[in-house]
């Protein structure tokens, strides 16, 4: 298949092929956890397809100082922090710079988890079921690397991430640390995760808010794995 009939529609299209792909783990009592903003529209589909809750895990990047697109790491919760130490020594990045950024983003990734989640709702009983990491896109990988490792805390009986297209070095990066990766499409020539969709508006907050409480209401409440 050509490059030019895999570029997605939009994130929607992207997560309904996505499903497509995720169909055999239907069986497994999955939990969908989407990185925001823009993995939650891609994780809504495959919630929708798989009948399974829609949940999200939030991951930031640690900026380099006057570079804040460049990632020398991220956080995710529950204290989990990856750092890019050939970077940071290249950089010559000092310590307390690591440390600032680090509780500046973890105070945001609460904030948003606040934001999008609610107070006091903890994450569902992964024991016996499959954790499915979605996200619209892998380019570098260090906001997905933190947040695999923040689930896999959680002890899932298998640890899945699934994107729509990625960069192919990333994706060697990290199937390590999954049970399975499945990525649609792997160009060479990444370059941007936009240039792979024809449509990829920017994601409000309150469309992530929408799309939570749409998946709650087909989902119902979630239940562990002895209540299923």
């Amino acid at each position: 298949m050509s490059g030019a009939e895999m570029i997605f529609e939009d994130r929607g299209d992207a997560g309904r092929r996505l499903a497509e792909r995720l169909a055999s783990y239907a069986d497994e009592r999955p939990v969908v956890f989407a990185l925001p903003r823009g993995g939650v529209p891609v994780g809504a589909e495959v919630s929708r397809s798989l009948g399974a809750p829609l949940e999200i895990i939030v991951s930031r990047k640690l900026g380099a100082p006057g570079q804040p697109e460049f990632g020398i790491g991220a956080v995710a919760p529950g204290g989990v922090r990856v750092l890019n130490e050939r970077a940071v020594r290249a950089l010559g990045i000092e310590e307390d710079y690591v440390d600032r950024v680090t509780a500046r983003e973890s105070a945001e990734v609460e904030r948003r988890l606040r934001l999008f989640r609610g107070e006091g709702h903890p994450y569902p009983d992964l024991d016996g079921r499959t954790a499915i990491l979605v996200d619209d896109g892998l380019a570098t990988g260090v906001t997905a690397r933190a947040a695999l490792l923040a689930l896999s805390r959680l002890k899932p009986r298998r640890l899945v991430l699934a994107v729509p297209v990625c960069a192919p070095q990333t994706a060697a990066l990290l199937r390590p640390e999954t049970d399975d990766l499945i990525c649609l499409l792997s160009p060479p020539d990444l370059e941007a995760i936009g240039l792979w969709y024809r449509n990829f508006d920017q994601v409000p907050d309150e469309e992530v808010v929408r799309l939570l409480e749409e998946a709650r209401r087909q989902t119902g409440p979630d239940a562990g794995p002895e209540e299923r």
